[in-house]
């Protein structure tokens, strides 16, 4: 059975466990029957992922959180046309997808973000709610 045997610098394994939530994200819209995008540079663009279904396309924005639902997130994407960012929560098995919103600050539970189990059904069950 293959076993890493190099050291994986904390700011690499970050970046590896954070990229893993889009890849996640990318299998669930692809089972869904979306046609999904990934942008070769996303800086400044706050695009993780795009994605369309012929003549409509989406950009979203993927970020991990902790495990705190009432938790205040800060808008990192005024005035770059992003359309939905999906939170999945670090230590926990949920998320909650809000659409992108003007507001300096907005608690996690607002009342137009989803909550979701971080599987495929619970995901979908919520993103076709927008």
């Amino acid at each position: 059975m293959p076993r890493r045997m190099t050291h994986t610098g904390q700011g690499t394994h970050q970046t590896l466990k954070n990229m893993s939530y889009e890849k996640t994200l990318v299998s669930w819209l692809m089972m869904d029957g979306w046609q999904v995008f990934l942008p070769v540079l996303d800086n400044g663009h706050c695009t993780d992922i795009l994605i369309s279904d012929g003549p409509h396309f989406y950009r979203i924005q993927v970020k991990t959180i902790e495990n705190n639902s009432s938790q205040v997130v800060h808008n990192q994407w005024l005035d770059k046309n992003v359309d939905v960012v999906v939170y999945f929560a670090r230590t926990s098995n949920w998320g909650v997808i809000a659409p992108a919103f003007t507001e300096k600050k907005r608690s996690l539970d607002h009342p137009k973000h989803r909550k979701f189990i971080q599987s495929r059904k619970g995901f979908l069950r919520e993103f076709h709610q927008f």
